[in-house]
């Protein structure tokens, strides 16, 4: 019996309209032999169970919901020996997908049980964690658009969200910024609508969209597209599902442990796994090497 502590955000996009799914969760995690305890709760207090969730003795701590979620559980566990167990219940669940765990929840609770523990890095930028990305600029008023019209059924929600992003891509101007690196000679200064910077690298391949096969490199890599439009964005996708985007001119990318970028601006919006917060500048990115235990399906 692998003994853990199970805490799910039941405002997660998979568990909507679900009120049997977690109960389904939890008797298969107790079939394939987790002696399980359950911090039970509903609504937003989703950050105050993960508190009782990890003040437990748990070696394991199962947390169930989208790569919001997954962060908050990380920025508690990195750095200690507790063990994450990630159950996939957001939208994109990048996190889960880079663990190879099946994104279907009750084929993931089974697969946990087959999981090994693997350290991997954990990326921060002024303090904040993020295990996937971050990302500055017009990619962020997009982001917060799905989430604000997200619960809002019927196609006048939709429209209204269409719109909204459409209005973001005309209107949103380009960002100066200033990028530096540890042992670099002088900073790089651009011009930009778009900048992400992952924490290890995408791969590139058919039919591989953010997909990272490594978590452990100890690098962050700074992709970076002066163009941002409607059409670029089509093209782009559609480069990134015939893995032929790294090819792109118009694509530039960038590795270090760390970055330093700086702004006219004295705040920055920032995406952090899907997490918006806005930031001083400079944003000062870093890595913490092999920081984070988590349970994984993928071989390192």
């Amino acid at each position: 019996m692998r003994r853990a502590v199970l805490v799910m955000n039941e405002r997660a996009g998979t568990l909507a309209g679900r009120p049997d799914l977690p109960a389904l969760i939890e008797a298969a995690l107790r079939r394939v032999g987790f002696d399980l305890t359950v911090i039970h709760g509903h609504g937003d207090d989703i950050a105050a169970r993960l508190e009782v969730a990890i003040a437990t003795d748990a070696p394991i701590v199962l947390v169930g919901g989208g790569d919001g979620t997954i962060r908050g559980a990380a920025a508690r566990l990195a750095g200690t020996d507790r063990v994450l167990g990630v159950l996939p219940l957001g939208t994109l669940n990048l996190l889960a997908r880079d663990l190879a765990i099946p994104l279907d929840p009750l084929a993931a609770a089974e697969a946990l049980a087959r999981a090994e523990t693997r350290p991997i890095d954990v990326g921060e930028v002024n303090g904040q964690v993020f295990l996937c990305q971050s990302v500055i600029g017009i990619p962020n008023t997009i982001g917060r658009t799905r989430q604000r019209f997200r619960r809002k059924g019927g196609l006048y929600a939709v429209l209204r969200a269409a719109l909204a992003v459409l209005r973001a891509l005309l209107r949103q101007r380009p960002m100066r910024l200033m990028v530096n690196a540890p042992g670099w000679q002088k900073p790089w200064r651009l011009w930009t609508r778009a900048m992400s910077i992952v924490n290890n690298g995408y791969e590139e391949g058919t039919g591989l969209m953010f997909h990272r096969s490594r978590l452990d490199s100890g690098t962050l890599y700074l992709y970076v597209s002066k163009n941002f439009s409607i059409g670029w964005t089509a093209k782009m996708m559609i480069a990134m599902a015939l893995g032929m985007w790294k090819r792109r001119s118009d694509i530039h990318i960038l590795t270090s442990p760390a970055f330093a970028i700086h702004s006219r601006r004295r705040r920055l919006l920032v995406m952090n796994d899907g997490e918006g917060s806005v930031l001083r500048t400079p944003l000062q990115y870093a890595l913490r090497p092999r920081a984070l235990h988590v349970l994984s399906l993928r071989a390192a």
